[in-house]
């Protein structure tokens, strides 16, 4: 049996959760979060938890046990909590400003980098070198702090670019001249 599927998810007071035959589904006010769900899985409700089991020991079961109940748990989750990605912009001259919902970057390019906020993602910004990247949906919020990240890579030998915060990056040793 699965240590991580057999763990029942706790539900929260004002998060309400509706099973399909299918699928998922969980909501808090106006925002709802779904989740398909395997034929091989079963997902009841019992009391004020969510238990999720598999219907045999097949390896596939077995495999998608466990993640079955972690996406529904980052559902629970990310509408009773939020998740969040943090990003730091290193370098002379790169920086970040909010227009409406619109990110503008100066990354060292010709042009600025623009990214707009999807639906359920709100960008936040603690100084022109700082971004925050919110929302309910975990892999909405990583996906989004991934693109952002991958519009200027870290530089391998100076550091400059956009990173993780907490993110270490081991520089390079430049070129050392013949004499």
């Amino acid at each position: 049996m699965s240590r991580i599927g057999k763990k029942p998810i706790p539900i929260p007071k004002d998060i309400k959760v509706d099973i399909g035959t299918d699928e998922v589904r969980v909501s808090r006010g106006d925002q709802t979060l779904s989740e398909r769900i395997h034929p091989g899985i079963r997902v009841r409700l019992e009391e004020d938890q969510i238990i999720v089991e598999r219907d045999n020991d097949l390896r596939e079961s077995r495999a998608l046990h466990g993640l079955t109940r972690s996406l529904i748990n980052n559902m629970v989750i990310g509408l009773s909590e939020g998740f969040t990605k943090n990003l730091e912009i290193q370098g002379v001259g790169y920086r970040a400003q909010k227009s409406d919902n619109k990110l503008i970057m100066d990354l060292g390019y010709s042009h600025q980098v623009i990214f707009e906020e999807p639906e359920g993602i709100t960008f936040e910004l603690a100084s022109p070198t700082r971004i925050a990247v919110k929302g309910a949906d975990k892999q909405m919020v990583g996906e989004m702090a991934a693109k952002i990240r991958a519009s200027r890579l870290p530089d391998p030998y100076k550091g400059k670019g956009v990173r993780y915060a907490g993110e270490v990056l081991r520089l390079k040793a430049g070129k050392t001249g013949v004499k």
